[in-house]
């Protein structure tokens, strides 16, 4: 079952001592979140290693970019989860340079993340990560450019700047603004064109996102107006460590920290071993590679890791001691991985540590 907790944009009090690494196998890994910000994205490949095991890191900026360009064969776009993206179709509109602020003043009171409005799921991609053929803000982009809406986005949250209490998490900080935009093909790859909300003539600005079929996705900079790097190629990384908008039952969207998703994109599956008796350590000790159940395996979940593994509440935040985790990687490589650290030696959160080990 997926685990949620409320850890956005409001502060969750954390008196208690980190949860001391246990001997068991494996190196330790320590994901460069940097602090209770939680600040930056970190990609992570388990089958490459330096010399030290340790492996390799790509870490971004949360805020390095807004949008992703599907490079698949289906042309989907993918708002960035870690910054409270969210979009909208603006109705009875054919024409970008026709919006104007009175057409999505009322859309902008309702397209947002986190507002405790059950109904806003619909402004939100798909949590389960399943972008190729599940639901997106932004429709599928279609072949006729006269079937591409024209859509309002929320650009979401800046990483947060002030203080915060030690053992708690701000997600989120000053707000990003909006844009309209409207994407279309062009041969095999994607037209864009956005602006702010009354931009008109060459304040609209368009630019060609080419698909790129080394990596899952191509990302872009609506504020510098450029492509920027941030996934590793798609066959190059495992899991990722971010802030992450999920929903909440009854709650609708919401904002989660410390969330780890699986590169489901690119057929990495994984699943959650559960101790119900006795030492997790020593059953993940023990666990080999011919004790993996393939059965088990799940590939159409980004979240099957998400915030299972560890507790946080006004009582206080931990690691969970009864679970790890079993992961196959696109290349067909077993690992396991259980994790050790929630926070650092001063209780601040964004300094997670795991321990993993080939099978």
């Amino acid at each position: 079952m997926l685990g949620v907790s409320f850890v956005s944009q409001s502060c969750i009090n954390d008196n208690e001592d980190p949860v001391p690494v246990v001997p068991s196998e494996g190196v330790s890994v320590k994901p460069d979140v940097r602090g209770s910000a939680q600040p930056n994205q970190v990609w992570i490949d388990f089958s490459d290693v330096d010399q030290e095991g340790q492996p390799r890191q790509t870490v971004n900026s949360r805020t390095d970019w807004d949008l992703a360009f599907y490079s698949g064969t289906e042309f989907k776009v993918v708002l960035n989860t870690s910054i409270m993206m969210a979009a909208a179709k603006i109705p009875n509109v054919a024409d970008i340079a026709s919006v104007k602020e009175s057409d999505v003043s009322s859309l902008k009171e309702v397209v947002q993340v986190a507002n405790f409005d059950t109904e806003n799921t619909i402004y939100i991609d798909d949590v389960k990560g399943n972008y190729p053929s599940s639901q997106t803000a932004i429709a599928e982009i279609d072949a006729d450019p006269a079937k591409n809406a024209v859509y309002l986005v929320n650009l979401g949250k800046e990483i947060y700047k002030g203080s915060i209490a030690v053992g708690s998490t701000i997600a989120g900080g000053d707000e990003r603004g909006w844009m309209k935009i409207q994407v279309t093909r062009q041969a095999n790859d994607y037209k864009v064109r956005y602006g702010d909300i009354n931009a008109v003539g060459s304040a609209i600005k368009e630019v060609i996102i080419k698909k790129n079929n080394a990596y899952n996705f191509t990302f872009f900079n609506s504020k510098t107006g450029k492509e920027v790097a941030v996934q590793p190629e798609k066959n190059k990384w495992d899991i990722s460590f971010s802030v992450f908008t999920n929903i909440v039952q009854g709650a609708g969207s919401y904002v989660n920290s410390d969330f780890v998703t699986i590169n489901n994109v690119a057929k990495v599956g994984a699943y959650e071993v559960k101790i119900a008796s006795g030492s997790a350590v020593d059953a993940y000790n023990k666990f080999k590679k011919a004790d993996v159940d393939d059965s088990k395996l799940v590939y159409n979940e980004q979240r099957i890791i998400g915030g299972n593994w560890r507790e946080v509440g006004p009582s206080g935040s931990k690691v969970k001691g009864d679970v790890f985790y079993i992961i196959k990687d696109a290349s067909g490589s077993y690992f396991k991985l259980r994790f050790v650290q929630l926070t650092d030696d001063k209780g601040e959160r964004g300094h997670p540590m795991f321990q993993y080990k080939a099978l």
